[in-house]
């Protein structure tokens, strides 16, 4: 369909879901079940397709990773390093949502789990993922 004579970046998305209750703030998470970084956490995301809007790749994302639905989000943060991903040059658009209470989530497609964690103890993650909360949160 498209011919391009200069390489590309890959666009992904990323998703922040979280939650504020009596115990504090907590995100979701999901485990990455391939490579890269297999076995560590991430935020639930992927790349965009050809045919896709940036708003609705990140609820796709986040619906196959986690089988949480969200209704909308807000974009947040473009992270553009240069050397973020060890496969490729990619760019990630992040977005975000808070929801009124943690939901019931299981990890599917490349997602081996989904889990909530308290922002301020938070797994080994995934990319630069602990740098886009930590923008995030801070």
């Amino acid at each position: 369909m498209y011919s391009y004579k200069y390489p590309r970046p890959a666009l992904t998305v990323d998703a922040i879901v979280f939650v504020k209750d009596e115990n504090g703030t907590s995100v979701l998470l999901i485990e990455r079940g391939i490579e890269p970084f297999k076995g560590h956490w991430a935020l639930p995301g992927g790349f965009v397709n050809i045919d896709e809007l940036l708003e609705t790749a990140c609820k796709r994302e986040l619906k196959e990773e986690t089988g949480l639905e969200v209704m909308s989000m807000e974009q947040f943060k473009t992270y553009d390093a240069i050397n973020r991903d060890p496969r490729h040059r990619t760019i990630s658009v992040i977005y975000s949502t808070e929801i009124s209470q943690k939901a019931k989530v299981k990890g599917s497609d490349d997602a081996a789990h989904a889990k909530w964690f308290p922002v301020n103890n938070l797994p080994d993650m995934a990319f630069d993922h602990s740098k886009i909360l930590s923008d995030f949160f801070s």
